[in-house]
């Protein structure tokens, strides 16, 4: 199976979440992909965060519709079969997304020990702005149906504009900007305050010299 048909099967898949269509032939699919195949198929990151953005979305919706699970254990129960390996949102999200991160330490502490397969399927480069894009399903957010990989990069940034300028208050007189604490439950993936400012002059354009972040 070609790598264009792999993403295909999760854009579709998503797709069809969002649509309220049958999945199950879709799911059947990613179950019987070789391993080998999502490994050596996704050469770079924008295959790879498009693959599993799309995968992530639309497993957190089937099994809070299905098996009706709720946080957490929506994310650490794998529930979720590809390549007949079983995975949870949380392999998908810090394991591979994230480059294999712990989850409770604002982002500053990698994994010791991980799986060779997380390895090998791992992006090599964290990009923030997946945070923005994993369940997205604020009001806010832009109706992307699915995620590709030729349009990952601007797909990003569209969702990451729409977040900050819908969760991003600027006070002015006060010189306070108030944020997201998404942005301090992965701290470390910004790049601490000092990227969450450099952050917010690039995409906003807010003069943050003398501003105070209120998290």
């Amino acid at each position: 199976m070609a790598t264009d048909n792999i993403n295909h099967i999760s854009e579709r898949l998503l797709l069809a979440v969002k649509m309220q269509q049958p999945t199950h032939a879709l799911i059947t699919e990613l179950r019987n992909i070789q391993l080998s195949q999502i490994q050596y198929g996704m050469k770079n990151d924008d295959l790879k965060k498009a693959f599993w953005i799309n995968i992530y979305n639309s497993f957190y919706q089937i099994p809070r519709k299905v098996e009706r699970l709720e946080k957490p254990k929506i994310f650490t129960q794998k529930i979720i079969v590809i390549a007949n390996t079983k995975w949870g949102l949380d392999d998908i999200e810090h394991g591979i997304l994230r480059r294999y991160r712990y989850k409770y330490t604002l982002g500053f502490i990698p994994k010791l020990f991980v799986s060779d397969m997380i390895k090998k399927l791992a992006v090599s480069k964290l990009d923030y702005r997946i945070h923005f894009a994993l369940n997205c399903g604020a009001k806010s957010c832009p109706p992307i149906a699915f995620y590709t990989a030729d349009y990952i990069e601007q797909q990003l940034e569209t969702v990451t504009l729409s977040f900050l300028d819908n969760e991003t208050d600027y006070l002015k007189e006060k010189k306070e900007v108030h944020i997201s604490r998404l942005f301090l439950w992965f701290l470390s993936d910004f790049g601490g305050k000092k990227g969450i400012r450099n952050i917010l002059k690039e995409k906003l354009h807010f003069n943050l010299l003398l501003s105070i972040l209120r998290i």
